[in-house]
């Protein structure tokens, strides 16, 4: 299945696939532990500040690839699962280093090793590499392994269930805002409705110096 998920979406289903395998005893969650989830400032690259809305466009989108679902544990309070295994069948391995691709961007080798503890204990880099050759080699690639950097000795790898893989510009942790897919559509017309105008503007003013050489 060929993916294209949001930020939000990204980030919500890393949180679900992270707390099942690090703290299986709070999982499935409930909507405001999910939220705390997103936005922690540790283990996330970005950091994130989504409120609840955002997180549940995020659920909502998951739902409709069949990435999540309600659970049907808790009385008091709905909690929430990921369906990894059954729409993209992964195995636990393969679901840990998706997780960290998922929260916190490209990585290398050795930065998905170390991170990964919590999660699956990897023998060595090798193990690690073969993880994602097997997630890179499949009919739909989840993961890519990017160009080496100026500066770096190892290249790293993405995730692509986002559809598209941005490059960092800048050092350092970006903080954003979440914002609903159709406010960044909005966003975007709105930019292009003021570039219009302003070539409409440039192109009067060209118009009227032309004709003073007439």
């Amino acid at each position: 299945m060929s993916l294209e998920l949001s930020p939000e979406a990204i980030r919500v289903l890393g949180c679900l696939i992270e707390k099942e395998m690090a703290t299986p005893e709070y999982y499935p969650l409930t909507l405001n532990a999910l939220v705390n989830a997103c936005n922690q400032k540790s283990n996330r690259e970005p950091v994130m500040v989504l409120s609840e809305d955002d997180v549940a466009e995020g659920l909502e989108e998951l739902r409709r690839e069949q990435l999540s679902y309600k659970s049907s544990e808790g009385i008091r309070a709905v909690r929430y699962c990921h369906n990894v295994p059954g729409v993209l069948k992964l195995t636990e391995e393969e679901q840990a280093l998706l997780a960290l691709l998922l929260l916190r961007g490209p990585q290398t080798l050795g930065e998905l090793r170390t991170r990964s503890e919590r999660l699956w204990a990897f023998a060595d880099l090798e193990a690690v590499e073969t993880v994602l050759t097997d997630l890179h080699g499949r009919d739909e690639p989840l993961v890519i392994q990017l160009e080496r950097q100026a500066g770096r000795k190892e290249p790293r790898y993405a995730q692509l269930l986002s559809g598209v893989v941005i490059e960092e510009t800048a050092a350092g942790t970006d903080i954003i805002s979440g914002t609903s897919r159709q406010d960044r559509i909005s966003q975007l017309e709105n930019e292009v409705a003021m570039l219009k105008e302003q070539l409409a503007n440039l192109q009067q003013q060209f118009g009227q110096f032309r004709d003073q050489f007439e």
